[in-house]
């Protein structure tokens, strides 16, 4: 039997980038190291040389071209408009120095939480999981009411306890949905491996390296991607239309084309090759 597609998710509302309402804070508050990923070096907490006085990237529409691939798969949940527009009242490191410790330390805190309630939100939706759906609700007003505090708190939050809560949590809402479950492969190491006839629907994966694997035409349904690698991973042709827990991030280091089916709400990464089928 074929499963229902997954329904978009309105709760993310706001749980996606708005570089609009931003103040560059992933442009500024990392350090970047000269690599594949990105052309130059830059020391955290120094604006990068392409951020533009309206805290917009300069080379935003050609940043594979000019060697910052790393950039195109990054995305913040929407930490960074929440910060510059909620946390700090709307005013940024640039007109106020003095800031600039705060902002930059509370965005891998509010990236997480953020992350958090994406995970969280889908989780809600899933009626295989409805016995779980309270503990989710539950988990979710703890993880906003942490995002919503001043910075001082957010500065102190032990964030990778509470991931640990949310993650069993997740847990057990995966194991729910993948009733019988499919092969457990959680954090295993499948770096260009080629499993075109490897049975993967409803499979734990959850933290697996898949760099480079070969999933072309690969039937991911009700897989649990959670937190895997898929850097290069080919899924061309693959479907992950009704897979849990898939981000943006993961699908724009991945390798796809027309014929990859996606989830509903997740857009299609241009630099996806727009040639249908798996792919020689």
């Amino acid at each position: 039997m074929t499963p229902r597609p997954l329904p978009i998710v309105p709760a993310r509302n706001g749980l996606s980038a708005d570089c609009s309402r931003c103040a560059g804070l992933c442009c500024v508050a990392p350090a970047f190291a000269a690599s594949a990923d990105f052309a130059i070096d830059k020391p955290a907490g120094t604006p990068c040389r392409h951020l533009q006085d309206d805290f917009r990237c300069g080379i935003h529409d050609r940043l594979r071209r000019e060697g910052f691939p790393g950039c195109t798969v990054f995305d913040c949940f929407g930490a960074g408009q929440r910060i510059t527009q909620q946390t700090f009242g709307g005013r940024t490191w640039r007109e106020s120095p003095e800031l600039a410790t705060a902002q930059f330390g509370v965005l891998p805190v509010m990236r997480q939480l953020h992350e958090m309630l994406w995970y969280l939100a889908e989780a809600a939706t899933l009626p295989a999981a409805a016995e779980l759906h309270p503990a989710v609700q539950r988990a979710r007003e703890a993880t906003e009411r942490l995002a919503g505090s001043d910075a001082e708190v957010l500065r102190t939050v032990d964030v990778g306890a509470h991931r640990a809560e949310v993650g069993a949590l997740l847990q057990q809402v995966s194991d729910a949905v993948r009733t019988p479950p499919g092969p457990d492969r959680r954090g295993a190491d499948l770096m260009g491996r080629d499993l075109r006839r490897t049975r993967l629907r409803g499979a734990g994966l959850r933290g697996a390296y898949l760099i480079g694997a070969d999933l072309r035409g690969v039937d991911l349904g009700r897989a649990d991607l959670l937190g895997a690698d898929l850097r290069a991973a080919d899924v061309r042709g693959a479907d992950l239309s009704v897979c849990l827990f898939l981000t943006r991030p993961q699908l724009e280091a991945a390798r796809g084309d027309a014929a990859t089916a996606l989830p509903p709400g997740l857009p299609r990464p241009g630099h996806w090759s727009q040639m249908c089928g798996p792919g020689r």
